[in-house]
């Protein structure tokens, strides 16, 4: 099983975490499924940016972008070379490292 480690995040992981998850699911799933509630606004259908991560380690390892999610990566915040949308980038058998960026584009965030 491929392990996640999330850098620091000041809202989603203060101090980082690491996760196991099955090959075949999406970061944003394995995420989710550990309690790191990261924003996934259009419910991991492909239509928003607000589960954009930077993969750090491991980019290669993940399936190939579609246009779909290039276009859409096109208009995520602090966007760089190994930018991913979460509920996209699926693992294979390699562990990865992420970065969830400090902002993401969601107008309709609802503060709790």
């Amino acid at each position: 099983m491929p392990i996640i480690k999330i850098l620091p995040h000041p809202e989603y992981c203060p101090n980082g975490a690491e996760v196991s998850a099955s090959a075949g699911t999406s970061i944003c799933e394995a995420l989710l499924d550990n309690k790191i509630n990261i924003e996934h606004a259009c419910d991991m259908s492909a239509a928003c940016t607000t589960c954009h991560v930077i993969v750090r380690q491991g980019f290669a390892s993940l399936n190939e972008l579609d246009e779909t999610e290039e276009d859409l990566l096109d208009r995520a915040w602090g966007l760089e070379p190994n930018s991913r949308l979460s509920c996209q980038a699926i693992l294979a058998q390699t562990d990865v490292t992420v970065e969830i960026p400090k902002y993401s584009i969601n107008h309709a965030k609802e503060v709790h």
